[in-house]
């Protein structure tokens, strides 16, 4: 015994007959998103892009990942290449060298606080036109990444230093 009120089939959309209806309906819609992808601009591109950025940026911070990758610099790595057709147009808008841009990027070096000041203003003067970019981003994204790489390599860093650790008075009871 099956309900078909709206089309649903026990939360199964029965909307199509056969498989080929349905695929024939997806490539439709395919086509469809295809067109319209090609009819905009290179700036609303540009757009859709850094606010996809912005968005997997803020689900890092929600979603914590205790892997071995570099967000903060692949997030930053595409920061760039959505902005700029060289890395050292932006080192050069931000007032920083090339090299320096370049070592942060390949974890060579890490960045410091005035690299993130800057980074910030320039964040903000680019989500000016686009949406609203929290301030505090870029350094909640590192700080996040250096705690989570913190827990994921306990089992290195742990037995070393739980050894030097001792409880020679303690004063709770």
């Amino acid at each position: 015994m099956t309900s078909t009120k709206n089309n649903i089939d026990f939360g199964i959309d029965s909307r199509y007959r056969s498989k080929t209806e349905k695929d024939s309906e997806s490539n439709q819609l395919m086509k469809a998103r295809l067109k319209r992808q090609q009819n905009l601009s290179k700036e609303q591109i540009n757009n859709a892009r850094l606010m996809q950025l912005k968005l997997r940026m803020e689900d890092y911070l929600q979603n914590p990942a205790y892997d071995a990758k570099n967000y903060f610099t692949q997030f930053l790595k595409q920061y760039v290449d959505s902005l700029y057709s060289k890395r050292s147009n932006f080192a050069h808008d931000i007032n920083i060298t090339p090299n320096l841009l370049s070592k942060i990027l390949n974890n060579y070096r890490e960045p410091n606080q005035e690299f993130f000041y800057r980074l910030m203003i320039h964040s903000e003067k680019v989500f000016q036109h686009i949406g609203e970019f929290q301030k505090k981003l870029w350094i909640q994204v590192y700080y996040h990444e250096k705690i989570c790489d913190t827990m994921f390599d306990q089992n290195n860093w742990r037995p070393k230093i739980e050894k030097q650790i001792k409880l020679s008075e303690l004063t709770i009871k």
